[in-house]
């Protein structure tokens, strides 16, 4: 649907839900945009489209717009320059050194394909002249392999050119120092000039759209959302602005290894906070951090990332998968199940590593890339320790299937490092594991180890610490309806669905935009799914 102003509006309001993704793989963003229509507003969702071409489906009552977003500005300007005095012999960043290197091996498959003929003419008796041809053949093969080399050569010349300069020398240092000092909060601009290609892609989308109110989700669409409230305000119409924080910036590892990545997005963070009328996020201890970090009049409204209690219900003609089959095992094999993000800080190895010491114990991996260069190198681990076949990696199912799915497990892993993020918040598999009744074995991140101990559903670990690890393991496997026993409290689980969270995100908007008719109790994850066809929903944020 094509909002251009002249459209009567939504009862409640026009809201405008931004994320710097693709949507699916989102479960956060999709229940609140799922949550937020079922309560009675009018909303869209951009989201940023994996491809050139715009993306556009529903989701129950909201429409989700995938907008394509070129992004020239997030190569820094020394890409486009060659090193000369330290690489002197490195190809142009241009694209010639794949195209050079290409050329030569077609010719040396060419040689290959001529000396298979003179071969085979050789046999038959048709050759000509075969023995010049073949002293022929040979010191073409001989050039192209000394041109192949110097080719080789200058291609790694330009791969440690890109590779080497991660923004850590002291000149870069001083560049970063240099605009913060004559910029401020403004240096951003020029450290991460990036996040105007979220501007450009987004902001004439949400201008068309006219909303009430601007829902970004992130640090990166805040200033999205804050550039369209200032422009709205010169027309004279008012944009209330929500941002909901799903990270503590500052406790962030780089996404970036450079030394400018993390001081611009703070900055960009520092100037665009004080425009939200209201902030929301995923944690207790986060909302202390946000209020301190930005000097916040108010904490932050805490809306956790819960599942929905009608697990199924969105599709019931589509049931989850069955993970044990998947697997390829019975239900009297001991399973543990990682579900989420795949990252070294995720901890995964210490599944693997401690499975020589867990006989017939099978690890599964429900990941955002199973077959990516990090959890290649898990399963080439497990490969070496000899436990191949007892570890699984599988990709995410739809968001609505993942507690059922999860359920058949023994256990419910959650191995992060130490990291700032990582110590303040519940996060969204500690939820979902909740829900399918595992218990659960943790590492000692404060807040997620503190939750474990109290409520008795699991064991904690010391993060990294493999024999701690073990230990753990063993413990839940040797008595797990102990751990799941703890399921039962009353009211534990109620207080863990989006249904509730999701009326604390509907308050948050109510309080901003008074006046208009509330809805009824939001049924958003219960109620209608995708349209047949439609991008498929998964695993979400915060995982």
């Amino acid at each position: 649907m094509k909002v251009d102003g002249t459209a009567p509006r939504a009862a409640r309001g026009r809201v405008v839900m931004l994320v710097d993704n693709r949507v699916n793989g989102d479960s956060r963003v999709q229940k609140a945009a799922r949550s937020a229509a079922d309560a009675g507003w009018e909303v869209t969702l951009l989201g940023k489209s994996p491809t050139t071409e715009p993306q556009c489906w529903q989701l129950g009552g909201a429409e989700v717009r995938l907008l394509p977003m070129p992004d020239p500005l997030a190569r820094r300007r020394h890409e486009f320059r060659r090193a000369w005095l330290r690489w002197p012999l490195a190809y142009p960043p241009n694209g010639v050194a794949a195209h050079r290197a290409q050329w030569v091996r077609a010719w040396q498959e060419d040689l290959r394909v001529r000396q298979a003929q003179l071969t085979l003419a050789e046999r038959a008796g048709t050759a000509t002249r075969a023995g010049a041809r073949r002293r022929m053949l040979k010191l073409e093969q001989a050039a192209a392999q000394t041109l192949r080399r110097w080719v080789s050569f200058r291609y790694w010349q330009l791969t440690r050119a890109r590779t080497r300069r991660r923004f850590r020398n002291p000149w870069d240092r001083a560049y970063t120092l240099f605009w913060q000092s004559v910029k401020g909060d403004g240096a951003w601009r020029r450290l991460e000039p990036s996040l105007w290609d979220y501007e450009l892609a987004y902001g004439p989308v949400v201008d068309e759209l006219r909303p009430d109110l601007i829902h970004a989700n992130d640090f990166r669409m805040l200033g999205v959302a804050a550039r369209a409230k200032t422009r709205a305000a010169v027309d004279g119409r008012e944009i209330k602005v929500v941002w909901d924080a799903h990270e503590f910036l500052p406790g962030l590892k780089p996404w970036q290894d450079n030394a400018r990545w993390l001081p611009a997005h703070r900055a960009h963070e520092r100037e665009y906070a004080p425009h939200a009328d209201a902030v929301m996020t995923v944690s207790d201890g986060l909302a202390e951090l946000l209020q301190r970090e930005h000097g916040l009049a108010v904490p932050p409204d805490v809306v956790l990332n819960a599942p929905s209690a009608g697990h199924g219900d969105l599709d019931p003609d589509t049931p989850a998968p069955d993970l044990r089959a998947l697997c390829g095992i019975g239900a009297d094999v001991p399973l543990l199940v990682y579900s989420g993000a795949a990252a070294r800080q995720r901890g995964l190895d210490i599944m693997v590593d401690a499975l020589p010491q867990l006989p017939g114990v099978h690890v599964a991996l429900i990941v955002n890339k199973p077959a990516g260069p990090y959890v290649s190198g898990v399963l080439a681990r497990a490969a070496k320790l000899g436990v191949a076949d007892r570890v699984h990696a599988m990709p995410y199912v739809k968001h609505w299937q993942v507690v059922p799915f999860l359920s058949a497990a023994d256990a419910g892993v959650i191995p992060i490092h130490h990291w700032p993020n990582h110590e303040i918040a519940l996060i969204t598999k500690f939820f979902e594991y909740s829900h399918a009744r595992l218990p659960l074995i943790v590492s000692d991140v404060k807040t997620m180890a503190g939750t474990v101990r109290s409520t008795g559903q699991g064991e904690v670990f010391r993060a990294e610490a493999v024999a701690d690890y073990v230990r753990a393991v063993r413990a839940v496997l040797g008595d797990p309806e102990r751990y799941r026993a703890a399921y039962d409290r009353p009211g534990l689980l109620e207080s863990w669905t989006w249904e509730a969270q999701a009326e604390v995100m509907d308050a948050v908007y109510s309080r901003l935009l008074p006046g208009r008719p509330r809805g009824t109790a939001t049924q958003a994850a219960m109620g209608p799914g995708t349209v047949p066809g439609d991008p498929q929903p998964a695993v979400g944020v915060g995982t």
